[in-house]
């Protein structure tokens, strides 16, 4: 599963703001890489004010990182799309410029990760590993409204 952490340094985000962000950057993903959106998760945290730093002095400007761990498996071109697609879309919604948006991902194997009980699927099997979900898990997600 996608895992997105969004960090803020000098920002404070409002609830629908992190809810917009939330949204697109998990649109984002499914539409670049494939995956079911009920894959994506998204955390934010905010860096206190002063703890933020740009070539070891202190940085006061607001700042946006968004940081995702991804399944390995796809190509450099998707990778590009989907960070280029994260950046335009959250500049957007947190009201920053695009220079102050920097999204990294980066590849874990599979075999690597557990999430619901199991390891995940490679890239394209989700269908079959959603199946084998339990019963009730599907419903947790389904009243989510990520399912």
């Amino acid at each position: 599963m996608p895992t997105y952490r969004v960090i803020t340094a000098n920002l404070a985000l409002t609830q629908e703001q992190e809810a917009e962000i939330a949204a697109a950057i998990t649109r984002a993903h499914h539409e670049s890489t494939g995956a079911p959106a009920y894959f994506a998760q998204v955390f934010f945290s905010p860096i206190d004010k002063g703890r933020h730093y740009i070539g070891g002095k202190p940085y006061s400007f607001p700042h946006l990182f968004v940081h995702g761990l991804i399944r390995a498996g796809r190509n450099a071109d998707v990778k590009s799309a989907l960070v280029k697609d994260i950046t335009t879309k959250v500049h957007s919604i947190a009201g920053v410029g695009p220079e102050d948006v920097w999204v990294y991902v980066q590849d874990i194997a599979a075999a690597q990760m557990v999430e619901f009980g199991r390891v995940l699927p490679e890239p394209g099997a989700e269908d079959s590993w959603r199946a084998a979900m339990s019963a009730q898990k599907r419903r947790d997600l389904e009243a989510t409204g990520a399912l």
